[in-house]
């Protein structure tokens, strides 16, 4: 019925957990005695599970979850499940089997996921990238702009054209690509990024040819918000860089990787869980980023000079310590490409402001079909 149904009891490791606790902000909380039975937890991921990606962090949260809580958890998670009706029969389907917390990693889940949650108001879901809450849906996301930014800082030290590869222009991706372009031109201010919509979150082949694309079309470094490899693969074979995203990627691209913008969703999960076993779920809405441990730059590739390394490694301990803000607007401001002031001089966007994002800064080649 789908394809690879995984279900393992975790083993008895312990792991560390970062202090993101303090973020939550309870709609409700009511205590409840803790199951003697296991806790059934289910992940559902929206495309398959490969070595290096999106799914693949996440998998590597549910495994972080196994090994923080041992046999008082059980794991399930199903692979490549479409946004949409499929989505919505997995879910529910997962809650019918007796799961008591479940997990949807994706933005187009987000509907499937409430109008579940709606019919079994016993179970807890957890919308990540989602931002609607219910009383038994909590959401979760991470600033992935933040890493996109440091991960600029060391593309505008080794190029000037850049191209990114992305799959659909909602607002967490356009964060990604304003947020490079503004790390670029940080340190070099004559940096272009040219920008490809596909239309589609994996499709190795589509994300291949794109990235061809913009290799002829100059592009000296490589970024990407798809779910596989390939746009890392495409540029270890035409000599070029690359930015790898979700997962350190230097296994298929030892000499085109420049950085990974990693995401790290152990803690976050193993802590979801937990409430679940000792009664004190509550739907939460947290948003981390580098200062919550959820956002890291690591895996420098061999052609970074150690002073590019050090230079993005203090920006990244800028971030952690509140004292850089991506999307600030310095003494000029920040212009889209369509010559729109977006960001006034001396101002900083809101949370409010970047979560709605819908322009391109001054710098990126491409457009937002409207």
């Amino acid at each position: 019925m789908y394809k690879n149904l995984v279900a393992r009891a975790g083993c008895a490791l312990a792991v560390s957990s970062l202090a993101v606790a303090t973020l939550f902000s309870p709609i409700s909380t009511r205590a409840q005695t803790a199951p003697s039975a296991p806790v059934k937890a289910a992940f559902v991921y929206v495309a398959p599970l490969t070595e290096a990606g999106w799914v693949r962090q996440h998998d590597e949260g549910r495994k972080a979850v196994e090994a923080a809580l041992g046999t008082k958890v059980q794991t399930t998670y199903v692979e490549n499940v479409a946004e949409g009706p499929d989505a919505e029969r997995v879910i529910r389907d997962l809650a019918q089997q007796g799961h008591q917390i479940i997990f949807t990693p994706s933005f187009g889940y987000m509907e499937p996921t409430l109008k579940v949650a709606r019919e079994f108001p016993q179970v807890k879901f957890e919308s990540i990238t989602g931002y609607k809450t219910t009383p038994n849906v909590a959401t979760a996301n991470a600033r992935y702009y933040e890493g996109r930014y440091l991960a600029g800082v060391a593309a505008g030290r080794l190029a000037t054209q850049a191209g990114y590869v992305a799959g659909f222009p909602i607002p967490e991706v356009v964060q990604g690509i304003n947020a490079f372009l503004l790390g670029m031109r940080s340190v070099n201010p004559q940096a272009t990024v040219r920008v490809v919509f596909l239309g589609e979150w994996f499709n190795p082949a589509r994300e291949r040819e794109a990235a061809m694309t913009l290799i002829n079309q100059s592009a000296e470094v490589l970024a990407f918000h798809t779910g596989s490899n390939a746009v890392m693969v495409a540029a270890q074979e035409r000599g070029k860089l690359a930015v790898a995203y979700h997962s350190d990627m230097r296994k298929v691209a030892p000499d085109a990787q420049v950085v990974a913008v990693t995401h790290r969703w152990g803690d976050y999960y193993t802590r979801r869980v937990r409430a679940v076993i000792d009664g004190t779920w509550a739907s939460t809405s947290l948003w981390g980023g580098v200062r919550e441990g959820m956002i890291r730059v690591e895996g420098f590739g061999s052609r970074v000079p150690k002073a590019v390394q050090a230079e993005v490694e203090a920006r990244q301990a800028d971030l952690a310590s509140g004292r850089l803000t991506v999307f600030g607007g310095g003494a000029h401001g920040v212009r889209d490409n369509e010559g729109r002031m977006a960001v006034a001089a001396g101002q900083s966007l809101d949370d409010a402001a970047i979560l709605g994002m819908n322009w391109l800064a001054d710098g990126v080649i491409g457009r937002i079909t409207r």
